[in-house]
Formats: C-alpha cells, sequence, structure tokens
C-alpha cells in the first residue's frame, strides 16, 4: 500500500481514538458507542499492520 494510505489509515486510528476518550469522559458512556469505536479502531489497526507488513 501506499505511504499515503498509511498515513491516512493512521490518522483514522487516531480520531478514533480521541472519540473512545471523549466517549469514555462523559458521565454515562454509552456502551453500545463504545464498543462499536473499538471494534473499528481494532479493524483499523489491523489494517495497519497489514498495510505497513513487508511485501
Amino acid at each position: 500500500m501506499t505511504h499515503a494510505h498509511v498515513l491516512q489509515l493512521a490518522r483514522k486510528h487516531r480520531a478514533l481514538d480521541a472519540r473512545i476518550q471523549d466517549e469514555q469522559r462523559r458521565p454515562i458512556a454509552d456502551a453500545t458507542a463504545l464498543r462499536s469505536l473499538k471494534r473499528q479502531k481494532l479493524r483499523l489497526k489491523e489494517a495497519l499492520a497489514q498495510a505497513e507488513a513487508p511485501a
């Protein structure tokens, strides 16, 4: 994958991390939303690992 694609995946990963932290700071966090965000973040992490792996 291209370097630009890897950077885009990393940027999305960081954005999801920020959204997760924001949700966790709420007085009553939405467990369903948190679970969904964490799954999305995990998928991005896996895509990043695959994109950064040597061909």
